[in-house]
């Protein structure tokens, strides 16, 4: 019979193991990194979240980078445009995911094609733009793949919208397509997609199985707590298929009953969290290294969506770090920047720099740097400008140049 016994870990643990499981350890490969590397790294985290924004990287890179170091991007754009091993779907938000987890994402294809999680706006446009989705899969079917811009717009009722879709028919007929699992994206040019047929672009070996529900919130499951090293029922639910997971209670209880996962209660100075944590059977052996001391602890630089602090509550719980994106926040009311990135340190998050790479004159410019509270400069400063450094070498920055907010910072990287 399986245990089922609570494993008791400390909180350091909890952070320790987190952060091994999304491989954000060193050492890092940097540039003997392989594309067998990267495809190692996203079997370990399961998705790379994508991001317009390039303020200083695209996020898919950047998450890659503080995990392998300067890398080389030509080993992720051939696992995705020519042995086609990853494919762009939702995740946890839009995303990279791995091609083998085809039937993880086949199912909600399946579910959204049958108009299950569509939006009853969306389900009307449709019925009503028939002639525009047939003419979008001739035109691919024929000449594919394509941008949106080259498919002529035949819609008979425009799409309407309060947002920045507001009247972009082909585009979003695209979007729906790419949902149902009838179109996939080819390849990119920038944030410009190029649309095929799914059917020819993804690779033979392609496992087109169905799932049952159950099979899909196990495999999720799996596939999230593993990444997160231990979290709660809520924080796998936010994780990976993000609240995809027809049946996650009951997943969790067939996982448990099998051995597969363990109950964990985290125990603190202030007494054990109340609330029932989970840990994959895989990663026992990993907690077991780190209670031996194998722990090997970097200073690295995080994307504002990095898999460890994308979910800002469990971030806040686990590492007492409060991080909310203010990309849309108007500028005057602001806390910390743009496009901040939270500074691991160790098994803390110890501060944030608000950063910016001006790619016309090549200088990475480091507007502000913060410290939480109790932290000083004085003791991780050294290591943090190395690593903001290494920024700088994968950007191909030819300068650094701190501003006033990151004075401090800049009297240790001279």
């Amino acid at each position: 019979m399986a245990d089922m016994s609570p494993v008791a870990i400390t909180l350091a643990e909890a952070r320790r193991l987190a952060i091994v499981q999304q491989q954000l350890t060193a050492p890092r490969p940097g540039p003997a990194t392989t594309p067998n590397d990267i495809l190692a790294l996203l079997r370990a985290i399961r998705c790379l979240q994508l991001d317009p924004i390039r303020a200083v990287e695209r996020t898919h890179l950047l998450v890659l980078w503080s995990r392998l170091g300067n890398f080389d991007p030509a080993g992720l754009d051939f696992l995705r445009w020519e042995s086609r091993q990853l494919f762009e779907y939702w995740a946890h938000a839009a995303s990279i995911v791995l091609t083998e987890d085809y039937p993880i994402f086949r199912y909600h294809m399946e579910q959204y094609a049958a108009g299950h999680s569509r939006h009853i706006r969306t389900f009307h446009w449709l019925a009503e733009n028939q002639g525009l989705r047939e003419h979008v899969l001739q035109r691919l079917e024929a000449d594919g793949p394509l941008a949106s811009a080259a498919i002529e717009d035949l819609s008979d009722k425009a799409w309407q919208s309060t947002g920045w879709t507001n009247g972009r028919n082909v585009p979003r007929m695209l979007d729906v397509l790419w949902t149902e699992g009838v179109l996939a994206v080819a390849g990119r040019n920038g944030n410009g997609r190029q649309w095929d047929l799914a059917e020819r672009w993804l690779p033979d070996w392609t496992p087109r199985r169905s799932l049952p529900p159950a099979g899909v919130s196990t495999q999720g499951a799996e596939h999230a707590l593993r990444a997160l090293g231990v979290a709660t029922a809520q924080q796998i639910k936010e994780h990976f298929l993000r609240g995809g997971y027809p049946d996650l209670p009951g997943a969790l209880a067939a996982l448990q009953q099998q051995g597969r996962i363990r109950p964990v209660q985290i125990m603190t100075e202030d007494g054990p969290w109340p609330e029932t944590w989970y840990i994959h059977a895989d990663a026992l052996p990993q907690l077991a290294r780190l209670r031996a001391g194998e722990w090997q602890p970097q200073t690295t630089l995080l994307s504002p969506f990095d898999n460890l602090i994308c979910d800002r509550k469990r971030t806040e719980q686990l590492f007492d770090f409060y991080y909310r994106v203010e990309i849309y926040v108007p500028a005057a009311r602001r806390q910390y920047g743009y496009y901040v990135l939270p500074i691991l340190h160790g098994d803390r998050l110890i501060g944030r720099l608000d950063p910016k790479m001006d790619r016309k004159t090549g200088r990475l410019h480091v507007n502000a740097a913060y410290t939480e509270a109790g932290v000083d400069w004085a003791g991780p400063g050294r290591a943090v400008c190395a690593a903001i450094s290494e920024l700088a070498s994968f950007l191909g920055a030819n300068e650094i140049i701190y501003g006033p907010g990151a004075a401090a910072l800049a009297a240790l990287a001279s």
